[in-house]
């Protein structure tokens, strides 16, 4: 009985970190990360580290952009809330 109790909460436990992972964006700037909810479920872009990356060039992935990415670089200081807001409009422009 204790085993498959335990069975049950290991299953419970790994689901409930899949469900985690393909809901949130974990992004990643040297040590420091931010959660970042995605808007769908998915395990594109899990993990997305923008150390040493251009600001332009994450602004331009759509699922990113979509799902506030502009936001978590301002918080880390790599683009000011001007240059977020011309990038967004331009990329999200594009796709129209």
């Amino acid at each position: 009985m204790n085993a498959r109790i335990k069975k049950y909460v290991f299953s419970g436990i790994l689901l409930f970190i899949g469900y985690f992972l393909a809901s949130q964006h974990i992004v990643i700037k040297n040590k420091e990360f931010k959660l970042l909810k995605k808007s769908e479920l998915t395990y594109e872009y899990t993990f997305y580290n923008v150390t040493d990356r251009d600001p332009e060039d994450i602004i331009k992935i759509d699922m990113l952009r979509e799902d506030g990415i502009g936001d978590v670089l301002v918080d880390f200081g790599l683009l000011s809330e001007e240059d977020k807001y011309k990038l967004e409009t331009y990329y999200s422009n594009l796709e129209e």
